[in-house]
């Protein structure tokens, strides 16, 4: 197999790393010399991110299963199959995340 698309891949991915990185300490830097807490980058704790990851990860593989439903029993190729399977019900378990998600921030009714 040919790798050779890793490499600008992760030559790519190292320097958007080290960007983020250093925009995200003079954004705090900043924050810090205002006189304002670090706290809005916090993220919602009470929301576990592995029901997020879960959900995900089970729609990306329903979405490679029907991809090569897709790709055996229609005319359709394999890459568009594929592609478009994973991306439909991986967003689909991000929908049904969210879904849930705000169901759970939801005030209780009544007194």
């Amino acid at each position: 197999m040919n790798n050779e698309f890793l490499i600008p891949i992760s030559l790519f991915a190292m320097i958007y790393g080290i960007v983020y990185l250093f925009v995200r300490k003079k954004e705090r830097l900043a924050l810090i010399q205002k006189g304002s807490d670090a706290k809005i980058f916090e993220t919602n704790k009470n929301q576990p991110s592995s029901l997020k990851w879960g959900l995900l990860l089970v729609g990306i593989g329903i979405g490679i299963l029907l991809g090569k439903v897709l790709a055996v029993y229609t005319t359709l190729d394999e890459e568009p199959a594929f592609f478009s399977m994973i991306c439909l019900f991986g967003g689909i378990g991000l929908i049904v995340y969210h879904l849930m998600a705000r169901k759970t921030e939801e005030p209780p009714h009544g007194n």
